[in-house]
């Protein structure tokens, strides 16, 4: 993201808070550090993944994300937030109201939503890691391509 908006001429400087293998209750421990350091302009959060690999209830994923964007809007920031989903085999009782709180939290806080970031890529199994969870390093200029027409447009 650094390169593409140095290839822009665009004067922002990314702050990459993201921790692998992060949870939204880690997420939400360590982003007022982050904020306060940091103080952005704008937060991209991208979380809820790890926990619904773990079958973590949705409504405590939700809660956890609905806290990160009032910190953060506290904090000045605006919020994209961008939806992750995960595999069908947990079952349409879970992956639909997973997938479903994204947009939900959009539309109660007014946010600019990318609903997958992995749009394009998940099904493509040549980009995804052995896991098939996980995209590879060749994919990582794809998901610059799936958040770069929405982001331009906040900047």
């Amino acid at each position: 993201m650094q390169e593409q908006l140095k290839h822009e001429e665009l004067d922002y400087h990314v702050v990459n808070g993201s921790v692998s293998g992060e949870t939204t209750a880690g997420g939400l421990a360590r982003l007022p550090a982050v904020l306060n350091t940091s103080k952005p302009d704008l937060v991209l959060l991208e979380l809820g993944g790890n926990d619904g690999l773990r079958g973590l209830p949705v409504r405590t994923i939700r809660q956890n994300l609905r806290q990160m964007i009032e910190l953060s809007q506290a904090a000045g920031a605006r919020v994209l937030l961008i939806g992750i989903q995960i595999p069908p085999n947990y079952g349409p009782r879970y992956t639909e109201p997973f997938y479903d709180q994204y947009e939900e939290l959009a539309r109660e806080y007014g946010l600019t939503l990318i609903p997958f970031l992995l749009e394009g890529i998940a099904e493509n199994s040549t980009l995804m890691q052995d896991d098939g969870i996980h995209p590879t390093a060749e994919a990582q200029p794809m998901i610059v391509d799936n958040v770069w027409p929405v982001l331009i447009d906040l900047l």
